[in-house]
């Protein structure tokens, strides 16, 4: 009621007595107009492009349409060229319409007790995405570590040896191997991070 009262404000606004017409006769298209609009705009769960929008209910009527003609549902290809559109337009208008109400991820897939719920048949993150990214720029400027410092690393973290363990396999000291982590572990923190040995003054030996 409320948009259609907007819809009759409007109206009255706008009416021109002097054309002739009745306030009612020119006021019931505008009521009319007005709460379509509400409905087309604000009945989407998600908000879609009112080009999409529109372009899915010309594809609605369209596909009657081509029904009868045809005496089958149209493809997606017939009912394109027929509206002079991409597949591509009429695969988003596809889309747009699952758009128009959405469904709660805690509702249950069965309407038996403690069935599943959709949310558990979706794809969680997986939490070694990021480790898997950061070891990619890793292995980057991996090739640009002396050879030494690269054993010392797969050593330390993938050996899971300790310092004193590896400074007696390499036979230098664990103060030594301390050293060249930390240059190591910096040189890749400093690039990983898009900062140049040039700018921060760091040089590895």
């Amino acid at each position: 009621m409320q948009v259609g009262y907007v819809g009759l404000l409007k109206a009255i606004n706008n009416f021109d007595p002097s054309l002739g017409a009745s306030l009612a006769g020119y006021a019931q298209p505008c009521v009319s107009g007005e709460i379509k609009r509400h409905f087309r705009d604000k009945r989407w769960q998600v908000h879609v492009k009112r080009s999409l929008q529109e372009l899915r209910l010309e594809l609605r009527t369209t596909a009657a349409e081509l029904t009868n003609e045809l005496g089958r549902m149209p493809s997606d290809a017939e009912l394109a060229q027929h509206l002079d559109i991409s597949a591509d337009d009429v695969r988003a208008a596809r889309q747009a319409d699952l758009a128009f109400q959405a469904a709660s991820l805690d509702s249950p897939v069965t309407t038996n007790d403690g069935s599943t719920s959709l949310g558990d048949l979706l794809g969680a993150e997986d939490p070694q995405l990021e480790h898997v990214i950061d070891m990619q720029a890793v292995w980057a400027h991996w090739h640009e570590l002396p050879v030494r410092e690269q054993q010392l690393l797969l050593m330390r973290f993938y050996g899971n040896m300790t310092q004193a363990e590896i400074g007696a396999h390499l036979g230098i000291s664990q103060m030594h191997v301390s050293r060249l982590l930390a240059e190591a572990l910096s040189y890749l923190r400093e690039h990983v991070g898009g900062l140049s040995s040039a700018a921060t003054g760091h040089s590895i030996s």
